[in-house]
C-alpha cells in the first residue's frame, strides 16, 4: 500500500508540475521525506504530513479523500518514524526531523516516562502551592471577544461550505480538559488578569490530560516563554532547550545524531502549554505571534488580555486555528465561602469570642455601594491577591483585615495591592519563625528585613537585561556581575590556581628526596610569577568569552563514555572535536605566552641580566613560541578528545535546581581528576614534538625529563583547577555567588539553604531546574523595593 501512496503523491504532483524541490518549499516537507514518500521507502504514515502536502498540491475533496483512505490502509504494519523538516521551517509538527529510535526503549517509551516524571512534578508543586488547602479557588471562564480568536470554521478545521457548530468555551476549574477536547485544532488560548490563575489553570489541565484513562497522544509539558526571544531562537529551539534543562537524561542521542528530547518534539510527542505570553518583551511579542502563527502544532498559551490584543493588533490576527477563553473574577460569594476556611483559629478554639477574623470585613464587602468595600472587592478579585491577603490574615496571629478597609491608609486599589505585597515576605518569615519557636526546633530563623533584601537582590538581577526574566538558575546568579568584576575573579582564581599547583609540586619533589630543600624564596617567587602570568592568561581569554557573547557558564551535563555502546549515538566525533580543539588550542597559546614571560621575569630576578638584554629575549621568544605551541596544542587536544567522549549525565528523573547542583559538583570533580592528568601527559609528550619540529631551526632546543614533569605536573593540576573553578557552572557558583556574592552582602553564605527555604515558605516556587517567584508581580515589587 506505500507504493499506492507513493503513486498517487507522484501523480498528484506531476499534474501541478512541481518539482520535489517546489514542493517542499511550499509545503514545508522536506525534500527527503517527499522522496521517500513516492519511492515507497518511508515509514511514516502521518495525516497531518499528508494535509501539508494536499494544501501545497491544491487537491480537491475527492483527491485528498483517496489520499487519506490510501494512508489508512498503508497504516497496517507501519512503523512510525518523524519525516525531516525543510530548513526553511521554524517549527513543523508534520514535517518533523527524522529521528529513529532511541537504543532503549524508542520514542514511545520515552514519552511515557516523561509523562510521568511531567505529573509527579507539577502533583508536588501543586501540593506545595497549596492549590487545595481548604480548597481550590474557583477559576472560571468565558469566551473571549470575536476578535481576539480565528473563525469557528479555522478552530473546527472545516472544509468549505461546512458549518461549524457552536463551540462551548464556558467552564471552570474541573472542566478544562472537555474544553480542550472540544477544540477539533488542539489550540486554546487562556486569557486573564494578572494572579487570576493562568499558571493554577496550565498545572491543572496537564495534571488532568495526564490522568485520564486513555494515554494521551502527546504529554503535556509546561514551559515559562517570558525570556523567549523568537528573532533569535525558533520556538522547537525553545521547546527543545527547555526539556534538555529540565529533563536532562533527554540529551542522549538517538541513532541519526539528534538528542531525544528533539526527536520527541519532532515526533509531535510534546503538548507546549506555553505560559505566560504577556511576560515577553513588548517588543518581541508581535514577532512571538507570528512564529506561533506560522505552525500547526498543537498547543496551549497563557496571556493577560490587554498584552495579547495589542500583539493580536500589531500582526492583524490572533493566533490562528485557536479558540480563546478569559478567566472571569472571583465573586464576593467567592470570598464568602473560602476566606472563614482558612482562619483555623476560630476551628481550633483560638482566643476570641468565636467570631471569625474574616466576619467583619465580608459583612461590610456585601455592602457594594460602600466606596471601602467597592475598593477592596476590586483588589480581591483575582486569586493571587486573595491568597496574599489570606496569608498575612489568616495566618498571621494578631493581624486585623479590617485595616484594608481605610481609605485614609488605602486611597486607591493600587495602593491596597501595594500593601498586600509588600506585607507577603515579611509575613511569611515571621510566621515561620514563631512556628519553629513554637515546635521548640532548633533550624536558623531569617531575619524578615534581611531575607526581604536578598530576595529583593534576585528579583534585580533577573530585570537586568532587556527585559525581565523569570527564570532564576543556580548557574547564572553570577552573570549580572559587571565583566571587569568576573574578569577579576577570573585572574585571581587562576592565579591561586596556579601558585599552588606550583607550590604543591616543588613540595612534593622536596618530600620525596629529589632536590635538597633550599628555602622557600625562589620555590614562592617562581610559584607567584608563573600563577600571575597564567591567571593574566586566563582573564584575556574569559574576556574574549564575554566580549564576543561566548556562554562562558551552563550547567555540565556531561560524562565521560566509557563503553562502546555509549559511542553509538550518531554523533559527529570528527566536528565534536575540531570545534573544541580550535577554541582551547586559542586559550592554551595565551596561556603558554604568559608562562614563557613568567619563567623569563624568574630569570631576571635571579641573574644580573635584565629583560632587555639581546639574548634573553631571544630566549624570551623563542620560549614564547615553544610554549604557547606546547600549552596550546596541548589544551586542544585534551578538551577535543574530552568532548568527543561526552556524554549526557545519567539522570533518569526530572531534574530540581538542588538536585542539579549536586550532580554539577560531582562533573566537576571528575572533570578535575580527568584533566589533571591528561593535561600533564599531555604537556610532556606534546613538548617532545615541538622540541623535535624546531631543533636545529631555532638552535639547540632542550626538553629535559624531569624539567617536562615537573612543568606537566605543574600545569596540569594548576590548569585543571582553573577551568574547573572558572570555566565551568559549578565554579563560578563556588567563586562569586556562594563567596563574592556573600562577601558583598547581595546574598547569604548559605545561599542553597536560603534558595530552599525561600521555595519551602512559598516565596518561589519551582519550574523544573530553575526558581521563579511566586509570581511576577511579586518579583517586580521586590525588584523595586531593592533599588529604592
Amino acid at each position: 500500500m506505500t507504493d499506492e501512496l507513493g503513486a498517487l503523491l507522484r501523480r498528484l504532483r506531476k499534474r501541478v508540475r512541481l518539482t520535489q524541490e517546489q514542493l517542499a518549499e511550499r509545503s514545508t516537507v522536506s525534500v527527503r521525506t517527499i522522496r521517500r514518500l513516492e519511492t515507497g521507502r518511508s515509514t511514516d504514515h502521518r495525516l497531518r504530513t499528508l494535509h501539508l502536502l494536499a494544501d501545497a498540491l491544491e487537491v480537491g475533496t475527492e483527491e485528498r479523500r483517496q489520499l487519506t483512505d490510501t494512508l489508512d490502509r498503508a497504516q497496517e504494519g507501519a512503523v512510525v518514524e518523524a519525516p525531516e523538516p525543510a530548513p526553511t521551517a521554524p517549527i513543523a509538527p508534520d514535517a518533523a526531523t527524522s529521528a529513529a529510535d532511541p537504543p532503549a526503549g524508542g520514542l514511545a517509551d520515552a514519552a511515557a516516562s516523561l509523562a510521568r516524571e511531567v505529573r509527579r512534578r507539577w502533583q508536588r508543586e501543586e501540593g506545595h502551592r497549596r492549590v487545595h488547602d481548604p480548597f481550590p479557588l474557583p477559576v472560571r471562564w468565558q469566551p473571549v471577544p470575536a476578535e481576539l480568536m480565528d473563525h469557528p470554521e479555522n478552530i473546527q478545521r472545516l472544509q468549505p461550505g461546512a458549518t461549524p457548530q457552536e463551540l462551548n468555551l464556558s467552564g471552570d476549574l474541573r472542566s478544562v480538559v472537555e474544553t480542550y477536547r472540544s477544540i477539533a485544532s488542539r489550540r486554546l488560548v487562556i486569557l486573564g488578569r494578572a494572579g487570576s490563575g493562568k499558571s493554577v489553570l496550565a498545572i491543572k489541565f496537564a495534571l488532568d490530560l495526564l490522568a485520564a484513562p486513555a494515554a494521551p497522544a502527546r504529554v503535556p509539558v509546561i514551559f515559562s516563554i517570558g525570556s523567549w526571544d523568537p528573532t533569535t531562537t525558533t520556538l522547537r529551539d525553545l521547546l527543545v532547550g527547555r526539556l534538555l534543562r529540565d529533563h536532562p537524561h533527554l540529551a542522549r542521542r538517538v541513532p541519526s545524531g539528534s538528542t531525544l528530547a528533539a526527536a520527541l518534539v519532532d515526533a509531535d510527542l510534546i503538548l507546549p502549554v506555553l505560559d505566560g505570553f504577556d511576560e515577553i518583551a513588548e517588543a518581541l511579542r508581535a514577532a512571538a505571534l507570528e512564529t506561533l502563527n506560522a505552525t500547526s502544532l498543537p498547543l496551549v498559551l497563557t496571556s493577560r488580555r490587554d498584552e495579547y490584543a495589542r500583539a493580536v493588533r500589531a500582526v492583524h490576527a490572533p493566533l490562528v486555528w485557536a479558540a480563546g477563553i478569559e478567566l472571569t473574577d472571583l465573586t464576593i460569594e467567592d470570598l464568602t465561602a473560602y476566606l472563614p476556611r482558612t482562619d483555623r483559629l476560630v476551628a481550633h478554639g483560638g482566643e476570641g469570642d468565636g467570631a471569625g477574623v474574616w466576619d467583619a470585613v465580608l459583612k461590610r464587602l456585601r455592602v457594594r455601594d460602600a466606596p471601602e468595600s467597592t475598593r477592596l472587592a476590586e483588589v480581591l478579585r483575582t486569586p493571587l491577591m486573595v491568597i496574599l491577603a489570606r496569608t498575612m490574615y489568616s495566618e498571621a496571629p494578631g493581624k486585623d483585615p479590617e485595616e484594608l478597609l481605610d481609605t485614609a491608609r488605602f486611597p486607591t486599589t493600587g495602593h491596597l495591592e501595594q500593601h498586600l505585597l509588600a506585607g507577603f515576605v515579611p509575613t511569611v518569615y515571621r510566621r515561620r519563625a514563631l512556628e519553629r519557636a513554637d515546635a521548640g526546633r532548633e533550624r536558623r530563623n531569617r531575619d524578615p528585613d534581611q531575607a526581604q533584601r536578598w530576595l529583593g537582590y534576585l528579583a534585580h538581577s533577573l530585570s537586568q537585561g532587556t527585559h525581565d526574566q523569570q527564570d532564576l538558575a543556580w548557574w547564572r546568579l553570577s552573570q549580572n556581575l559587571r565583566v571587569s568584576t568576573r574578569v577579576l575573579n577570573t585572574v585571581l582564581v587562576s592565579t591561586l590556581c596556579m601558585a599552588v599547583a606550583n607550590w604543591l609540586v616543588q613540595l612534593l619533589v622536596t618530600v620525596s628526596g629529589h632536590v635538597e630543600p633550599t628555602g622557600l624564596g625562589p620555590s614562592v617567587s617562581y610559584g607567584l610569577l608563573g600563577g600571575v602570568c597564567s591567571g593574566a592568561a586566563f582573564g584575556v581569554t574569559y574576556f574574549a568569552l564575554a566580549v564576543f557573547g561566548r556562554t562562558t557558564a551552563v550547567p555540565s551535563r556531561v560524562r565521560l563514555r566509557l563503553s562502546a555502546a555509549d559511542r553509538r549515538t550518531g554523533r559527529r566525533p570528527v566536528r565534536t572535536f575540531f570545534t573544541r580543539f580550535w577554541f582551547m588550542l586559542l586559550g592554551g597559546s595565551v596561556l603558554g605566552v604568559g608562562y614563557s614571560w613568567a619563567v623569563a621575569l624568574v630569570s631576571v630576578l635571579g641573574s644580573e641580566l635584565t629583560l632587555s638584554h639581546t639574548e634573553l629575549m631571544k630566549i624570551v621568544l623563542i620560549n614564547t613560541l615553544l610554549y604557547g605551541l606546547i600549552i596550546g596544542l596541548t589544551a586542544g587536544l585534551i578538551f577535543g578528545l574530552l568532548a568527543v567522549f561526552e556524554a549526557p549525565m545519567d539522570i533518569t528523573a526530572a531534574a530540581t535546581p538542588i538536585r542539579l547542583l549536586s550532580v554539577n559538583r560531582t562533573a566537576a570533580g571528575r572533570q578535575l581528576l580527568v584533566l589533571a592528568p591528561a593535561l600533564g601527559l599531555g604537556v610532556v609528550l606534546c613538548g617532545y614534538a615541538v622540541v623535535h619540529l624546531f631543533q636545529g631551526l631555532l638552535g639547540t632546543l632542550l626538553w629535559p625529563l624531569r624539567g617536562a614533569v615537573l612543568l606537566g605536573a605543574t600545569g596540569g593540576l594548576g590548569g585543571a583547577m582553573a577551568y574547573v573553578l572558572v570555566f565551568t557552572a559549578w565554579g563560578q557558583w563556588l567563586t562569586l555567588s556562594r563567596i563574592w556574592l556573600p562577601m558583598t552582602r547581595r546574598l547569604p553564605w548559605d545561599t542553597v539553604a536560603f534558595l530552599e527555604d525561600a521555595y519551602q515558605r512559598g516565596v518561589l516556587r519551582q519550574a523544573g531546574a530553575v526558581y521563579q517567584f511566586r509570581h511576577i508581580r511579586l518579583q517586580r515589587h521586590l525588584a523595586q523595593s531593592y533599588r529604592h
